[in-house]
């Protein structure tokens, strides 16, 4: 019988998004329920939400897995892969690693998870070296900026 892990996708899995129509189910589903939605529907919404390309709906996934969580700790295991894929998605990698890495206390051989942790530290070196790049650029520009400005000064007097 699978565990729980193997059920789970790969993170790489989740950049690819739900058709339309799935996510459409899933949420005819969720508002059907109502006000006494049940805790799998809400689970099987904010999971397609997340998947999806439309950042609305990734932090509205977030904010509905955040619920469950907090809710019903006894789902709290299967959240936290998600709200790390979740926060991954929406480039707010701090907590993705957070969410990411208290799973990997608990299940350090998770293969979800450690696909997830490397996901995060190539964006956020990605990212890093991207930042260094802008940041050198911009010192150049004001170098050069500087320079044509003390130059006609010195030239004024």
């Amino acid at each position: 019988m699978a565990s729980s892990a193997d059920r789970l996708p790969y993170a790489a899995d989740a950049e690819s998004p739900l058709k339309e129509a799935e996510l459409a189910v899933l949420r005819k589903q969720y508002e059907g329920e109502g006000q006494f939605v049940g805790v799998q529907t809400k689970f099987n919404y904010a999971w397609g939400l997340i998947k999806s390309d439309k950042r609305a709906e990734q932090q509205l996934g977030v904010r509905l897995l955040t619920d469950i969580f907090k809710d019903y700790p006894e789902r709290r295991r299967e959240c936290v892969y998600y709200l790390a894929l979740g926060h991954y998605r929406l480039g707010n990698y701090a907590e993705a690693r957070q969410y990411n890495e208290i799973l990997l206390g608990k299940e350090p051989g998770n293969l979800q998870a450690q696909s997830l942790r490397g996901l995060i530290d190539d964006k956020v070196a990605r990212e890093g070296l991207l930042g260094v790049a802008i940041i050198g650029g911009v010192a150049m520009v004001a170098t050069i900026v500087g320079s044509a400005i003390w130059k006609g000064v010195a030239k004024k007097r």
